[in-house]
């Protein structure tokens, strides 16, 4: 074995790791994957044999590139129209594949990255990097160009944000499935009061239909009664071919109308009502979520 190969092979052991760092920074299956991909690039470039802990140097390494990734993004969406959400991790057997173990933690739900993808980059590199991996202060201020002060500051307001937006949730799927199906089943009787029940009096609705997306329509909706509304006025007609899912780790569902799937929904769960919908319903992005 050559020492690119051993490098490599190195590498390999912590790929799992840093596609956790990089999908929590990223909220991306495809950016997560050029993320950890550019770092070994750089690790390619560096002097590896001066690097005692691999993990240790790596982690910050693809925090920076994550970082670089976040900014750029944020410059495209200022000109994007339409609307955007993470993209989950779908497993349409509900078994999460093990390549993706590392990814679909609780930590990440979908309610979580949408959170996540409210801060600025570096409040989410700072909460991310310090609150979920333990990464030092010290370490993420150079990543941020900031002193450890300002950095910690960072991860605060971060905090801050997460634990008054991201909704507790219940961790057992098999009761998550309990009410998703109730309210499946309300959606194909087209049961309003059924429908309402199911719901949480705050529950949010999100659609992101990308380039899909008509001007007017609200992609985010407020409340039991007019998201019962929404649902039975635009999504009705594709209940009936709704199938059970894994999306990153909850109860979740898979809309097939045809050979193709047309939508992912996701759904956060609390006290046997659901308070968070999220659907992407973007063609591009359903195309690369379901296999």
């Amino acid at each position: 074995m050559n020492d690119r190969d051993w490098l490599a092979e190195r590498f390999e052991q912590h790929r799992p790791h840093l596609r956790a760092v990089a999908y929590r920074m990223l909220g991306s299956l495809s950016d997560t994957d050029d993320a950890v991909q550019e770092a070994w690039v750089r690790l390619s470039r560096s002097d590896a044999d001066a690097v005692d802990n691999l993990g240790v140097w790596l982690t910050p390494v693809v925090g920076r590139v994550c970082l670089d990734m976040l900014r750029a993004r944020r410059s495209r969406r200022e000109d994007f129209v339409g609307s955007w959400l993470p993209e989950p991790i779908v497993s349409v057997d509900e078994e999460a594949d093990p390549e993706h173990e590392a990814v679909i933690a609780d930590s990440v739900g979908l309610a979580l990255l949408v959170v996540l993808d409210t801060l600025t980059p570096a409040e989410r590199l700072a909460f991310v990097l310090h609150d979920m991996f333990a990464v030092p202060f010290d370490e993420i201020a150079s990543i941020v160009g900031r002193t450890p002060t300002a950095t910690r500051q960072l991860a605060s307001r971060a905090r801050r944000r997460v634990q008054g937006a991201a909704p507790s949730t219940e961790p057992d799927v098999s009761r998550q499935r309990v009410v998703v199906d109730a309210f499946l089943a309300a959606s194909r009787a087209g049961d309003f009061d059924a429908l309402v029940a199911v719901l949480d009096p705050d529950v949010v609705f999100r659609v992101d239909r990308g380039r899909l997306t008509v001007p007017g329509t609200p992609s985010v909706v407020r409340g039991a009664e007019d998201v019962a509304r929404q649902i039975l006025a635009r999504g009705a007609r594709f209940a009936g071919y709704a199938r059970p899912a894994i999306v990153n780790g909850a109860a979740g569902l898979v809309v097939v109308p045809g050979s193709r799937p047309v939508a992912v929904v996701g759904f956060s769960v609390r006290s046997g009502r659901i308070v968070e919908i999220d659907v992407v319903a973007d063609p591009d992005a359903v195309a690369r979520l379901v296999p």
